[in-house]
C-alpha cells in the first residue's frame, strides 16, 4: 500500500470568526504533486438526544440562516475552549430546553464533513429529564421553539424534510434501532 498522507507546505489564514476559521493549505500529495486544501476549523460540538419518561424526544425548532429555512433538531451547540463534551451537553440541554437530566450517556462521536472541515460532534442520550426551575436561557441571538415528539412523529418529520440535518437523523435512527432491538 502506498502512503496517503498529505504534507502541509504552507498555511494561509483567511478568516477567523466566533464559530469557525478558514484556512487554505498548500499540500504535497503522496505522488509529489502540490495542491490546495480549503479547511474550515471548528472547536467541536455536542448534540443531545433528550428522551422523556413518556418516551418522547425533546427537540427544538429553529431558523437556520445558511439553509434559509426553519428545521427541527435535537439540542446541540459548540464546545467552549477547554470545556468537556459531557459538561457542554448538559449545558446545551438546559439552555435550549430548560431540562436537566439524571443520566447523560455518550453514544458516538463523528466528523460532520471531513472533506473540508475538522468539526467533530459528540452525541449523548439524556434520560431522567426534569424541568429545571430558573433554567438558563438560549444565547441572545438564538430563538427556538420547544417540541416533544414520538419516534413515529420524528420519522414522519424526516419524510417531510422538517428534520433535515445529519445529527438529528442519526438520533432518530439510533432510537429506531434501540426499539427494534428491544432496548
Amino acid at each position: 500500500m502506498r502512503p496517503l498522507e498529505e504534507k502541509t507546505l504552507k498555511t494561509e489564514q483567511i478568516f477567523t470568526g466566533r464559530v469557525i476559521s478558514l484556512q487554505v493549505d498548500d499540500v504535497e500529495l503522496p505522488n509529489g504533486n502540490v495542491s490546495k486544501r480549503e479547511i474550515v476549523k471548528h472547536p467541536g460540538a455536542v448534540a443531545v438526544i433528550p428522551v422523556t419518561d413518556e418516551n418522547k424526544i425533546v427537540m427544538v425548532e429553529q431558523y437556520r440562516k445558511a439553509l434559509e429555512k426553519t428545521i427541527i433538531e435535537i439540542p446541540a451547540g459548540k464546545l467552549e475552549k477547554g470545556e468537556k463534551p459531557d459538561k457542554c451537553a448538559a449545558r446545551e440541554l438546559e439552555e435550549e430546553t430548560g431540562y436537566e437530566c439524571v443520566n447523560m450517556e455518550w453514544l458516538i462521536s463523528f466528523y460532520t464533513s471531513p472533506g473540508f472541515a475538522d468539526e467533530i460532534i459528540h452525541v449523548y442520550k439524556a434520560t431522567g429529564l426534569s424541568q429545571k426551575e430558573n433554567a438558563a436561557t438560549t444565547d441572545e441571538d438564538e430563538f427556538v421553539n420547544l417540541i416533544e415528539v414520538t419516534l413515529e412523529e420524528a420519522i414522519q418529520l424526516i419524510k417531510e424534510q422538517k428534520i433535515y440535518d445529519a445529527k438529528t437523523a442519526y438520533a432518530v435512527q439510533y432510537l429506531q434501532l434501540q426499539e427494534a432491538l428491544g432496548k
